[in-house]
């Protein structure tokens, strides 16, 4: 298995419903905290990665919910590198309660230029590329 990172946070009323259940679009947004978390990990942030004139626009996203989250709930987002071309990058993503799986996701993701135009990391920045080839299983 690859590398993999591992996000704890706390759901805040803000984010659940009038049941306090926690609404379906925040779980992309939890999503965001697990692969920030992951390049962190690796020794890069996304400041650094916009410094060095990259982008990592979002293309695709999937999620797949099987169980709610609740208000005051402590939960665990486990991140993974699920597949990666140099160009293109999808992490994986599982939500936990304690051992209880509450939702998969991935989203995937094109390097790029500002203007939005497709990059290979491995040209553009062989240091992260070798990073993120590793994090495959």
């Amino acid at each position: 298995m690859g590398k993999r990172s591992k996000a704890c946070l706390r759901v805040r009323y803000q984010e659940t419903d009038q049941m306090g259940v926690v609404h379906h679009a925040n779980y992309i947004k939890w999503f965001e905290i697990g692969r920030t978390e992951l390049l962190r990990q690796l020794g890069t942030d996304y400041r650094r990665v916009e410094e060095q004139g990259l982008l990592l626009p979002v293309i695709e996203v999937t999620c797949q919910y099987k169980k709610p989250a609740l208000y005051d709930d402590e939960i665990h987002i486990i991140t993974t590198v699920s597949d990666y071309t140099g160009v293109k990058l999808t992490f994986a993503y599982e939500v936990y309660r304690g051992e209880e799986l509450l939702v998969t996701g991935t989203t995937a993701h094109c390097w790029t230029t500002p203007q939005l135009k497709p990059v290979n990391l491995k040209k553009a920045w062989p240091e992260l590329h070798q990073l993120i080839a590793s994090c495959i299983g």
